[in-house]
């Protein structure tokens, strides 16, 4: 009997005490929803009708869920830009809707509307049917805006691994090529490591503060003078080690040029402009917002790697005879660039790196979608002698394809052009003279590779395989290509607009 009245006395206090749950505001995890619900629909549909579900199906569905995700950021946009409102925390403090965030989150979006007509046309043509394609990268665009707007290590590793394990399957699906498997496993054994790096960087970070939020990890450092700072400095070099390798930063390179050469064309798209855009997130969430107050231990290092990353990138580069690799490693030197903003640890940095996301995102989708029009029926030619007399063959496609490599050398009236003296002004303005030097060196190095290129497309004899062969361009590629080559003369004319949106878009702290 005494021991049935303290059970029943237990049950009655915890009845009485009322059950904390955390603070969730909806809107703000709008885009996530719609996303990730779109792709766990897409899979029910498929599994219900599975002879209905086409391929042109789940590229304008997928499509249409993008625009939907796109379209809800635009009062949140709004709502955070007032005064009166701003920048808010969800899910406890653990997620932050700001400017940033949300200004990644559009441009995740608009890639997957640009890159999944072209995954439609280019599936199709290696056999790849089904709509894992679709749900892979609703998924990992998911875990690219959960990685933007994270306000907890715990929440920034799960859209990490989100982001990843999408990315590892979407290099291997092409399962008739052995390139592609192969490029998949390299992805997923390296990836690995670089999340054991990350995770055991957090693990200690928690062990140094007390806390995984970045709030609270921010207030930590502010507040507390640490007499020996060990682990903190050791959690924060294996952070950079597993950041660096999300972005393809040298030495945590080798991966891209295997992947972006082995995975099929249009999701090597994918990891060049909306995985990059969404590793940058994170390191400047990381980097510039949490541990600002440790930014003389890191910005050294961000430093070396940054001259590292433009000078194997250019050097490597014009070496190669594959075209796709040619771009993975012009993508790794796009990657030092980047890193120079974030080196400069400023706002001016900080919108510097935005405004070269954003207009690189278009330059390299464009990039990518004229090599894989130009790669035969099996999408297997790529060599750099595949692109020869592409002028003769298709002069439009030339002009295009010319447009997107002027862009990416920065040449003016190109927005390649004001992305590059963006960052090379902030590295100026923080005096990082000679990391100012090497990114102009290796923007000439980069030119080079660039005119290598358009000297096959315009003085060179097409191939003799390749004469007669007449390029298909269905309408809603010419329409992605169309809206890519405006994005990039349109930007490098007036880049204001812009510029005006990145000044809106600097990431804040976040209480939670």
């Amino acid at each position: 009997k005494p021991l049935r009245r303290s059970r029943m006395s237990a049950i009655n206090v915890l009845a009485h005490e009322s059950i904390q749950t955390p603070s969730v505001a909806w809107t703000g995890l709008l885009p996530i929803i719609i996303l990730a619900a779109a792709g766990i629909l897409l899979l029910t549909i498929c599994s219900l009708f599975p002879e209905k579900v086409t391929n042109k199906f789940a590229s304008v569905y997928t499509q249409l869920a993008a625009v939907a995700a796109l379209s809800s950021t635009f009062s949140l946009w709004d709502k955070v830009q007032n005064k009166s409102e701003g920048p808010y925390s969800t899910l406890a403090g653990a997620f932050g809707v700001d400017g940033f965030s949300i200004f990644v989150t559009m441009l995740i979006t608009i890639c997957v509307i640009l890159i999944s007509p072209i995954a439609e046309t280019f599936l199709k043509r290696e056999n790849i049917t089904g709509p894992e394609p679709y749900v892979l990268m609703l998924l990992a665009a998911t875990g690219g805006i959960i990685m933007a707007g994270a306000n907890d290590f715990i929440i920034l590793f799960l859209g990490i691994e989100v982001l990843s394990i999408s990315s590892y399957i979407l290099a291997a699906m092409n399962s008739r090529r052995i390139q592609s498997q192969e490029a998949g496993l390299k992805y997923f054994v390296l990836g690995a490591f670089a999340s054991g790096f990350l995770l055991y960087g957090i693990a200690l970070l928690y062990g140094a503060t007390g806390s995984t939020s970045f709030s609270a990890i921010k207030n930590f450092t502010q507040e507390v003078e640490l007499t020996n700072d060990t682990l903190l400095l050791a959690a924060l070099a294996l952070i950079i080690v597993g950041l660096a390798f999300k972005v393809a930063a040298v030495p945590f390179h080798f991966w891209s040029p295997d992947v972006y050469q082995g995975s099929p064309t249009p999701f090597v798209a994918f990891m060049a402009s909306a995985v990059k855009a969404a590793g940058f997130a994170a390191i400047l969430r990381v980097l510039y917002v949490t541990l600002g107050e440790y930014q003389a231990d890191w910005q050294p290092v961000i430093y070396a790697i940054a001259i590292a990353t433009l000078l194997t990138g250019s050097l490597l580069a014009i070496v190669q005879t594959d075209l796709k690799r040619m771009l993975a490693y012009s993508s790794i030197s796009h990657a030092g660039y980047l890193l120079v903003g974030t080196q400069a640890a400023s706002d001016q940095g900080v919108k510097a790196v935005l405004f070269y996301l954003a207009t690189y995102a278009f330059m390299a989708i464009g990039s990518f979608t004229v090599v894989a029009i130009n790669s035969g029926d099996k999408g297997i030619q790529t060599d750099l002698n595949s692109i020869s007399g592409l002028a003769a063959r298709k002069p439009l496609l030339a002009i295009t394809f010319t447009i997107f490599l002027l862009g990416q050398a920065g040449i003016p009236l190109t927005s390649g052009f004001f992305a590059k003296f963006y960052v090379i002004e902030a590295a100026i303005e923080e005096r990082s003279y000679l990391l100012a030097i090497i990114a102009m060196i290796a923007a000439v190095i980069g030119a080079f590779l660039y005119l290598r290129i358009l000297v096959k497309v315009w003085l060179s004899e097409p191939e003799k395989n390749q004469k007669g062969i007449k390029l298909h361009i269905p309408i809603e590629i010419g329409l992605v290509l169309a809206i890519a080559v405006i994005a990039t003369m349109f930007f490098g004319i007036w880049p204001e607009p812009l510029v005006e949106m990145v000044q809106r878009a600097i990431p804040a702290l976040i209480p939670g």
